[in-house]
């Protein structure tokens, strides 16, 4: 890929992610717990891992915590975003380049770590340990969510072409 379609396909999945993060900003809760969401920009970061490689799809989320929180965040949004995001983009990385997992098992496991992150941040932001007894139910959701993202994901990369 040359330069200049490089820097487009950044931009344009990028744009992708935080269109999706403000489209899902706008859904009403599915469930009535907090803090519960489907993970829409995990398809773009998944597709990215996949097709573009581990930096792009690390880049590509960075870029998106960073103008999502700008635009449309409060500081403690982008901690537990930032925590939850590097977090499980590094496993998602990390079992990517196992290769002993599907795209759909690489984003269950990041949806699970990304509650983790969030957890994590929530415990130092707030300074309690009580909030962990919250980690079982945004598990169950990260798996739910992370299967459905997968799928979707691992459908698009084994669609697309052009980004080779």
């Amino acid at each position: 890929m040359d330069k200049t379609k490089k820097i487009a396909t950044y931009g344009v999945m990028a744009a992708l992610a935080m269109i999706l993060s403000y489209v899902e900003m706008q859904l009403p809760a599915f469930v009535a717990i907090p803090g519960v969401k489907l993970g829409l920009t995990n398809i773009v970061v998944l597709v990215a891992l996949y097709k573009m490689g581990y930096k792009s799809a690390l880049f590509i989320n960075i870029v998106r915590i960073i103008a999502v929180s700008l635009l449309f965040g409060t500081f403690m949004s982008f901690a537990f975003s930032f925590t939850g995001g590097m977090l499980s983009t590094l496993v998602m990385i990390l079992l990517k380049k196992s290769d002993k997992f599907s795209a759909v098992g690489v984003s269950v496991a990041g949806g699970i770590t990304h509650n983790i992150g969030q957890i994590l941040a929530a415990m130092l932001l707030l300074n309690t340990k009580a909030i962990i007894w919250y980690l079982p139910v945004l598990w169950l959701s990260g798996i739910l969510s992370g299967l459905l993202i997968g799928l979707i994901g691992a459908l698009i990369v084994k669609r697309i072409k052009f980004m080779q």
